[in-house]
């Protein structure tokens, strides 16, 4: 059975950092891209960050561009999601996503898992 299973989450001031980071158990890690996606109250799941299987290639979402990183940790089967400098904008619920395949993913119907999600709550 494949869990993806969100920490980190919690509430910080606009400005503040925060990382997150998704422990994946259940498939074989290296074999999928890893991405992140979050949603806003109100709002529909957005595209976040994610991560090729291999070479740590990354793309992100142009509102997150230069504030926030991904990265993975292959022998630990874990992404993670450095968030810096952020802004009330942030507040969502972000999840953690698992796509087979070696190339960079973006879309939400590709990726075949999904974490449960962490809150993450930015104050003005």
């Amino acid at each position: 059975q494949v869990q993806l299973v969100e920490s980190g989450g919690g509430l910080v001031q606009a400005g503040g950092s925060l990382r997150l980071a998704c422990a994946a158990s259940g498939l074989t890690f290296r074999r999928y891209a890893m991405g992140w996606f979050r949603q806003a109250p109100g709002q529909e799941r957005e595209f976040v960050a994610c991560i090729s299987r291999s070479f740590g290639i990354t793309a992100n979402a142009d509102s997150v561009k230069g504030r926030f990183t991904i990265t993975r940790d292959n022998a630990k089967s874990t992404v993670y999601l450095q968030m810096n400098s952020l802004e009330p904008e942030d507040t969502a619920v972000y999840y953690c996503v698992a796509a087979p395949g070696p190339g960079l993913v973006r879309g939400s119907n590709e990726y075949d898992y999904w974490g449960q999600g962490t809150q993450v709550t930015v104050s003005s």
